[in-house]
Order: C-alpha cells, then structure tokens, then sequence
C-alpha cells in the first residue's frame, strides 16, 4: 500500500485532496499534517512514498520542511511534490532544487490534475 502525506494548512483543501486521493485509487493510504511541525513529527514516525507540500505553513514554513528533509537520512529519498499559491519562478527554483520532483501551483491546477499528478510520481 502506497502511503502519501499532504501536509497543508487549509484543512478543508487538504481533506478535499485526502478524500479525492483515497477514492481516486483503492491502494492508498492518504494522511494530513496542518503545519510544518506536525509533518515532521509524521515522518519520523512513519515512512511514506510521497509528500504533497504547501509552502506557507504555520509553525515551520515548506522550505524549512525541505531543509530540514535533506539532512535526515530517513527520508531524503522521499518525494515531494509542491502545491502551493506561489507561482513566482524563483520559488519553483529553490523548491526542485532543494528536491522538490513536480511543483504545482493550486490557482494553475484544478484537484483532478493534481491527482493525476501524484499519481504520476507514485
């Protein structure tokens, strides 16, 4: 079973995206984190195969998350794919260059496309 966390802190578009991800494909296991902080503690406790990330976060922003990522071994292989209201071109460089794999913005994209392209990554 494929394991994916998003971690966003809109709740009702992560449960949205959760509920979409889960139906969408019966071998999916679909988790939330609503900050920085919460999704950290998740992948420390757990392994998953994708993190979908927000990049303005309470607590701990996403490129803190994606610093923090690079430093632990537990999970530096794991992908990640942005979603996030940032378009501007210099935060979709720092996002793959910090190991991002896709990087979506949410007012590009509608929530059928972003299945799609977790699914992709999966």
């Amino acid at each position: 079973m494929k394991k994916i966390l998003i971690v966003e802190d809109d709740q009702f578009l992560a449960k949205l995206l959760a509920s979409k991800l889960a139906s969408s494909e019966t071998n999916l296991e679909v988790e939330t984190a609503f900050n920085g902080e919460e999704a950290l503690k998740k992948i420390q406790e757990k392994k998953y195969d994708l993190i979908v990330l927000d990049l303005i976060l309470p607590q701990k922003d996403g490129f803190e998350f994606l610093a923090e990522k690079q430093k632990s071994d537990k999970i530096k292989e794991t992908k990640i794919i942005i979603l996030s209201c940032l378009g501007q071109e210099q935060d979709r460089e720092k996002a793959l260059k910090f190991g991002a794999v896709d990087y979506l913005v949410k007012s590009q994209q509608s929530l059928p496309e972003v299945v799609e392209r977790i699914k992709k990554h999966l």
